[in-house]
């Protein structure tokens, strides 16, 4: 019989109703259920997508006799992070605070209060590599609670008083509360270069993750500064992550992470904030350097979320799984079984001279890279030891024969891409996140405008409308989730309000339409009374949601900028355009954590880095004025976004517009369309040049 898990939405909690665990949600009739049966509460936390997650569901969730021991002497609770991501915080915390480490899934035992006293992840079916079995972790649980509980009570209250003993805000000096100077952004890039991977690219060693905040960061540095050091770490970056197994080479789009340095074999798990952010971080790396590389990237990304991602509502799921069957009629869920090849798969679909240029090309291997002879594509061979990563394409200019090779290779992808289309699919997690969605749209719609693609633009445009319509209710507040055009429960947290009007704001500036900047408006409004502190730190949680054991604040990124910084940067942005002192105090007021923690860990702070090199520029203000059916209002319009200056904010409209305050009072000169250019309350004289325009807006 299902369980009352067959009654939510979300894609992740949807696979558990069929096991035969008495799963509740979280909800306050669980604790209520526990304090009633004075068992504890075993708390389990994931996500659809989440390997790790789906192995200890099929060795114990889904397993008759662990399910009896956990319905006799626990309430268990399953929750998707993605959804309930304050709880998966605050919870998550106390792990890493006890334990040193966390991950998904995480298991917590709570008492009836939700207060936790033992922790852990990922437990075995039986004991492994020092690990206790999960029965014995049950077992041992259910004992102290029998025979200790006074104790056990005790441990949880400490450990309750320790977490909301964390202040954020004591931990500030005063000094520090406000945004970074240039000497501390130029100690963050110096922090960066220290832990910069010279050989292969990126930061930091083994499992290595895509820094999209932390690039974007070093592009707006060197943007105004000069600094071809921050350059050269984004190229070098940049090319060795599309040249490697993180990458599709065939269908577009980037996995998780790489388990090793090299980028060489990833975590096949595909997630949509993954791909809009570096689709942003390609896209903007072109428009700085003119790659053919980064084009190529930026565009397949975009498209891959498109064509992979997008639902029948307009908005874009949440994920691909990592793991799907192997395809031998076994049932056997294999992590990467979708994208791997071997030397005698490529001959069976290419025909013997092209799969040995296909093996050459992407190295595939008789011994291979991944596991049981299997190769991950990669295009071997990054150049990353010149520092710059720079060079031709290898995918549209190979080494040989020029553009033979070329139509070559491209005859190969389309091949093996077909192919690979009969394979079984990887399951997709088709919950919308209003957060993730923001970042795409952000993605979508300069990408769109960069390359002449109104169809990403429309795609843009369609989550945007997606978002105001189910996810916003009538006072303005968001639902962080929805599926099937049907709002979820959970309300919106700040990176759902913040990245929801990064993505609007963005919109606005690609298509001069300043009702996205009205609805922005609605979400940077909730920011500023549910999600702000007097002191102008931000939490994660409204001030009327759910109480939990401890109201969580993180200021540092994490796959995703941190709400608290991608909040400063709508805000920055908001005040640019509509020159509201509020908003852009706001901003300055919450860079402050970036004072404090950019030069001591700059790879968790990026995005925070990112929007003081803003702050510091100006921003530069744009108001573009002219018909949109004049090429001339076009060219200045496509010559203001792609002005380098950090974080320029840019308005388009027709002259006497007022949906967007920096339009007002700009007239045309001398009858032809102009634009202006202004920058903390100073404008320079309108320019009815594009190139003009576009030397000013290089920072």
């Amino acid at each position: 019989m299902p369980n009352r898990l067959a009654h939510e939405t979300s894609p992740y909690l949807l696979q558990h109703a069929d096991n035969p665990v008495d799963w509740w949600p979280w909800s306050t009739e669980a604790f209520e259920e526990a304090r009633r049966r004075g068992v504890p509460v075993l708390l389990s936390v994931g996500y659809s997508s989440c390997h790790w997650c789906h192995v200890m569901a099929h060795e114990s969730f889904e397993d008759p006799a662990t399910a009896a021991l956990l319905n006799d002497h626990f309430v268990s609770v399953k929750v998707d992070r993605e959804e309930r991501p304050d709880v998966d915080a605050v919870y998550m915390e106390a792990v890493q605070a006890a334990t040193g480490q966390g991950g998904w899934p995480m298991t917590v035992f709570l008492t009836p209060d939700a207060e936790p006293f033992y922790f852990g992840t990922y437990f075995p079916p039986e004991p492994r590599h020092g690990m206790p079995s999960f029965a014995q972790v049950l077992e041992g649980v259910r004992g102290a609670w029998t025979d200790r509980r006074d104790e056990v009570g005790e441990v949880a209250g400490r450990i309750v008083a320790d977490l909301a003993g964390r202040s954020l805000t004591d931990s500030l000096p005063a000094a520090d509360r406000r945004p970074p100077r240039p000497e501390e952004l130029h100690a963050a890039l110096m922090g960066l270069t220290r832990e910069f991977d010279a050989v292969r690219g990126g930061f930091g060693g083994a499992p290595k993750f895509p820094q999209s905040m932390a690039l974007e960061f070093l592009l707006r540095h060197h943007a105004r500064t000069g600094s071809e050091a921050a350059l050269d770490m984004v190229r070098a970056t940049c090319a060795a992550m599309a040249r490697g197994g993180i990458y599709d080479q065939l269908g577009g789009g980037f996995a998780r992470y790489a388990v090793d340095a090299t980028w060489t074999v990833p975590h096949f798990e595909k997630m949509l904030y993954d791909n809009a952010l570096l689709c942003r971080t390609y896209a903007h790396l072109w428009r700085a350097t003119g790659s053919d590389l980064a084009r190529r990237v930026a565009v397949e990304t975009a498209d891959f979320m498109v064509r992979e991602l997008r639902t029948d509502q307009g908005g874009f799921a949440s994920a691909l799984d990592a793991d799907s069957d192997d395809g031998t009629g076994s049932g056997r869920h294999v992590e990467g079984a979708y994208y791997v090849w071997t030397p005698e798969q490529l001959r069976e679909v290419l025909g013997d001279k092209d799969a040995e240029f296909a093996a050459h090309h992407f190295g595939v291997t008789q011994e291979g890279t991944f596991e049981e002879g299997a190769s991950v594509l990669q295009l071997p061979g990054t150049g990353i030891g010149t520092g710059t990563g720079e060079g031709p394409d290898p995918d549209t200019d190979p080494d040989t024969d020029g553009v033979d090779d070329a139509e070559r290779v491209a005859s190969v992808k389309q091949r093996l891409l077909a192919a690979r289309e009969e394979r079984p699919r990887p399951g997709r997690d088709d919950k919308i996140v209003a957060s993730w969605n923001g970042l795409a749209i952000a993605a979508l719609a300069e990408t769109g405008a960069y390359f002449g693609r109104p169809d990403l633009i429309q795609a843009a445009t369609d989550a945007a409308d997606l978002l105001v319509r189910v996810h916003m209710d009538w006072q303005g507040r968001l639902h962080r989730t929805s599926r099937d055009g049907t709002p979820g429960a959970n309300s919106g947290v700040l990176d759902d309000y913040a990245n929801a009007a990064e993505g609007l704001l963005t919109l606005a500036s690609v298509t001069g339409e300043g009702v996205w900047v009205e609805f922005a408006g609605f979400f940077l409004d909730t920011v500023l009374v549910q999600f702000t502190a007097e002191d102008g730190t931000l939490y994660d949680t409204a001030g009327d949601a759910e109480a939990l054991i401890r109201r969580p604040q993180d200021p540092t990124d994490n796959a995703t900028p941190s709400g608290w910084t991608a909040a400063a940067g709508a805000l920055l942005t908001y005040a640019a355009l509509t020159g509201s002192d509020l908003h852009r105090g706001a901003a300055e007021s919450a860079l402050g954590v970036v004072t404090a923690l950019g030069g001591k860990a700059p790879r968790f702070i990026g995005w925070g880095l990112a929007v003081a090199e803003a702050a510091l520029d100006g921003p530069r203000e744009v108001a573009v004025v002219g018909s949109q059916d004049d090429p001339a209002t076009l060219a200045l319009h496509r010559a203001a976004l792609l002005g380098t200056s950090p974080g320029a904010a840019v308005a388009l409209g027709a002259p006497g517009s007022d949906e967007v305050p920096l339009l007002a009072d700009r007239p045309l000169v001398d009858g032809r369309p102009a634009a202006y250019v202004c920058r903390r309350f100073t404008c320079e004289r309108p320019t009815t040049d594009p190139e003009e325009l576009a030397e000013r807006l290089r920072a």
